[in-house]
């Protein structure tokens, strides 16, 4: 009796082990009270940063996570979910990812890789799907060179078709007459339409949808709950982010679900922390280290990210599969962003620290995207740009919608 109670203890003592490195903190593993946050970043600071930030008429809510060596330190949310019904963000809250999904899309593409049982240099055409390009470059146009956006297309060629009702595939099938940018697999033009053809392959090769096979291999041995694809996948969540305009609710619109590669979850903010987590190899048994390098291989070089003083505070961007990378502040960082009507994602990481920072809002607003740059700043003592400063900001009547902004 007395072994099988010391067996007990050392059972429980691994499992608490376990629980805790995972970063999790309080009754419901989420450390969103002060008392839970402790780190290298100041996290009073930036919870007072976020909050006036919040106040913002250009935003309704807003929900951030930052880990720290692997952990998750910080989880909080601010403002509202649904403006004119009062109801608040909370770690609960479902949002959109928007163009954060083509990192789901392209790790699919690399465990498949890494297994065997894809090979990524064979041309798209060899499969069966909708994508034709000028000059019938689908057939020497490889699959790593569709998910790293070397269509040479125009950038987001056709999205208004796609916002304007009409089959991405049909769509797909009439980029063949689209302009190109420079000859296919030259350089990198960003596109969602075209990206989306991976969907029509993954579903022929594993006989299954896309997204059925990332839920099942990534999403739940990942325990995010709250993850899942297409327009149910957010409004059929108990609490998820109306998207606004200023305070306005704007309508919810179909057209991005319909490229789910590109465009297709949606989580609440525990759940994307924890995919940052896994991107930053700390769950090797469901992202694999090689099929984490595959995927951070640079393929492609790229314009620069973003807008303004934050553009220019990067440098050296690259595209992998489905994942951009970039230096900032003497680190080479990764990660992704997204913008659909009415909500904005980014979620940037360093693999090296293990640290990182997801936030989502539900506001056409770009200004967050400026948010994980801050953290690193704290992260690492820098005294130099200050993002969160808002008394640097024009006044909010005149502060344009998409400052800031990338479309992913």
């Amino acid at each position: 009796m007395l072994r099988i109670f010391k067996i007990l203890i050392v059972v429980a003592a691994l499992l608490l082990a376990g629980w805790l490195s995972l970063g999790f903190f309080g009754p419901d593993g989420t450390p969103d009270e002060p008392a839970e946050w402790e780190g290298r970043v100041d996290y009073d600071t930036l919870d007072q940063q976020l909050a006036s930030l919040a106040k913002r008429p250009e935003m309704a809510g807003l929900a951030v996570a930052v880990v720290e060596e692997g952990e998750v330190r910080f989880v909080r949310s601010y403002g509202f979910a649904d403006h004119p019904t009062g109801a608040r963000v909370t770690p609960e809250t479902v949002f959109r990812w928007a163009s954060v999904s083509k990192t789901a899309t392209g790790m699919l593409a690399a465990t498949l890789a890494q297994e065997g049982a894809l090979d990524l240099e064979r041309p798209v055409a060899s499969w069966q799907n909708s994508l034709r390009l000028p000059e019938a470059a689908e057939n020497r146009l490889s699959l790593a060179q569709l998910l790293s956006h070397q269509t040479g297309l125009t950038k987001n060629a056709y999205d208004e078709r796609l916002e304007d009702g009409q089959d991405p595939a049909v769509i797909r099938g009439d980029l063949a007459a689209a302009p190109l940018q420079c000859p296919p697999g030259r350089c990198h033009t960003y596109q969602n339409i075209a990206f989306d053809a991976v969907s029509e392959i993954f579903e022929l090769d594993l006989r299954q949808p896309m997204s059925d096979v990332i839920q099942s291999r990534f999403f739940q041995p990942l325990g995010m709950e709250s993850a899942g694809y297409g327009m149910a996948g957010l409004t059929s969540a108990k609490d998820w982010a109306r998207p606004h305009k200023f305070r306005e609710v704007r309508q919810l619109k179909e057209a991005y679900w319909r490229v789910p590669a590109a465009a297709g979850v949606s989580s609440n903010i525990t759940d994307f922390a924890k995919w940052m987590q896994a991107m930053m190899g700390e769950r090797p048994e469901v992202l694999s280290a090689e099929a984490l390098r595959l995927a951070e291989t640079r393929l492609a070089d790229t314009p620069p990210l973003y807008s303004g003083e934050l553009a220019a505070a990067l440098s050296d961007a690259g595209y992998g599969l489905g994942l951009r990378s970039f230096s900032y502040g003497g680190q080479r960082l990764f990660g992704h962003s997204g913008a659909v009507d009415g909500y904005r994602a980014t979620m940037i990481f360093d693999p090296k620290t293990r640290s990182g920072v997801a936030v989502m809002w539900n506001s056409n607003w770009g200004i967050p995207f400026r948010i994980p740059f801050a953290v690193f700043d704290s992260y690492h003592k820098r005294n130099g740009k200050r993002w969160l400063d808002l008394n640097d900001l024009p006044s909010p009547n005149v502060v344009p919608d998409s400052q800031g902004a990338t479309p992913g």
